[in-house]
């Protein structure tokens, strides 16, 4: 289908989209046709190979326990923090997945074959899943047959009973291999259905000013092919509860963020400083509280929380950091009723979401793909978008506050230490959104006009991507990654 405000904006669990929620949603759809197909009792071996990025930085990123628990048939978006410390603690201790969740093997993280040097055609996010049945064995293996329930090395003669391959391409979205044109076909036709579809930020604008519209208003109409207006109201609205969540949860939590690189948590001291020196909810420190946001969100995607894909993990705290900076600081929200700060809440994420749309049409949000600029940049872009609208921009301001935000995010690499999503990525988040900010507001000091497009900025960061060494695509194999120690 059309890619829409809920496929940008959708909840799943850290650290990654990419290399998180992708591959727990493409391990989750193989499980769900073993099922479909009958397949899951006969199986006796699985395996699964990983591929470039996945295979160099999975470990820190959480993509080996994703496909894990994709594999026992958790999705994503309905997964619970508990239940994911629940059964990655029974895999561990037992050996064993349930694949489907009805066949029990001996499988676990060790088992996985992984190819981190090896990039396959479509993406460098590659995963391939096999099962295997069990082999006829002659008499005189009879008393060895039992020997294979197990997943690194494939047991000979065992009959290949289904395989698939998956590239997890950014912000949770996954592709099948051999199946790309038959999607682009099915996204074509599915475009087709829109009352006012765009691809480009040139056709966006003159859909609003053919019809006198809002950014908010033409992606509102888009949504409401597919959903009543209700719908797509509490959803987002929905969203923004689960964003406003993560923050609560990650003020709760204290001390060192998971996976040895002894990243002390900050938001909880930070919060408690704040609530004494801002008792009055000064303006003077609204940095303050944008920073606090946006480390919160991302401390809680690094501990593997539930979290936003906005509109991807590693960029997850940039719109909630902006959003709460609109709620709280733009010209008239400290008299705003509810129903007031809900339509800006509706509206701030429509225009979002509609600046998401061009990223996704024209370039990538993928920071295997693009490096960092395609997930910080493009979340500040429309970050500074969706600001821009509900300060009451026009549909000019709205895409020069987008344009503004990710031309001085260009060339942005990712170069995570030790494969965790923590340093650079959660300050980065802190810095972006203040980007944003500033964006927003240099564009609403302006008419619309200017000299850069956003889409030749979209350009330009497609083509930087493709530019941009592959050390500094989320490998962990340059910048930061190698010129800090890890412990």
């Amino acid at each position: 289908m059309a890619v829409g405000v809920f496929e940008l904006f959708s909840v799943g669990i850290g650290p990654s989209s990419s290399h998180t929620v992708g591959p727990m949603r493409a391990g989750a759809v193989f499980a769900r046709e073993l099922r479909e197909r009958g397949l899951v009792d006969t199986v006796a071996e699985l395996r699964v190979d990983l591929y470039g990025s996945l295979a160099a930085t999975g470990r820190g990123h959480g993509t080996f326990t994703a496909v894990l628990l994709g594999l026992e048939g958790f999705e994503p978006e309905e997964i619970l923090p508990e239940q994911v410390e629940e059964r990655l603690a029974s895999i561990a201790e037992t050996g064993r997945l349930n694949l489907a969740g009805a066949r029990e093997l001996e499988y676990g993280v060790d088992d996985m074959v992984l190819h981190p040097l090896t990039v396959l055609p479509r993406h460098t996010n590659g995963m391939k899943f096999q099962v295997f049945g069990s082999p006829e064995p002659s008499e005189a293996e009879a008393d060895d047959a039992g020997a294979g329930l197990r997943g690194a090395g494939t047991l000979v003669g065992s009959p290949l009973l289904h395989e698939a391959t998956f590239f997890s391409v950014g912000g949770g979205f996954i592709v099948r291999e051999g199946e790309e044109a038959a999607a682009q076909q099915e996204l074509d036709e599915s475009k087709k259905e829109l009352p006012l579809p765009f691809r480009t930020a040139a056709e966006l604008l003159g859909r609003c000013a053919s019809k006198g519209l809002s950014i908010s208003d033409i992606m509102l109409i888009n949504e409401k092919a597919s959903r009543t207006e209700d719908e797509i109201r509490e959803g987002l609205l929905h969203i923004w509860r689960v964003m406003e969540a993560c923050v609560e949860t990650s003020l709760k939590r204290e001390g060192l963020l998971p996976g040895g690189l002894k990243v002390r948590r900050r938001a909880p001291d930070w919060h408690e400083r704040l609530l004494k020196e801002d008792k009055d909810r000064d303006p003077k420190y609204w940095q303050e509280w944008v920073n606090l946001i946006a480390l919160a969100v991302n401390e809680e995607n690094a501990s593997g929380g539930r979290v936003v894909t906005a509109p991807t993990n590693g960029a997850a705290g940039i719109i909630p950091a902006v959003l709460y900076y609109a709620l709280n600081y733009a010209p008239g929200m400290d008299s705003a009723t509810q129903r007031d700060k809900d339509d800006v809440v509706v509206k701030f994420l429509l225009a979002a979401g509609a600046v998401g749309v061009l990223y996704k049409e024209q370039a990538s949000i993928s920071g295997a793909e693009v490096g960092c600029q395609g997930e910080v940049g493009s979340a500040s872009s429309m970050a500074a978008a969706g600001l821009a609208e509900v300060m009451g921009g026009t549909p000019g301001q709205v895409e020069n506050a987008a344009e503004i935000a990710m031309e001085h995010n260009l060339g942005l690499t990712c170069d995570p230490i030790g494969g965790l999503v923590q340093v650079p990525c959660i300050e980065r988040n802190a810095i972006a959104a203040a980007k944003a900010i500033n964006a927003a507001k240099m564009a609403l000091w302006g008419d619309g006009s200017h000299r850069v497009s956003l889409d030749e900025v979209i350009v330009t960061m497609r083509e930087t991507g493709k530019d941009m060494s592959s050390k500094y695509k989320e490998t962990a194999m340059g910048g930061l990654a190698v010129n800090v120690v890890e412990c």
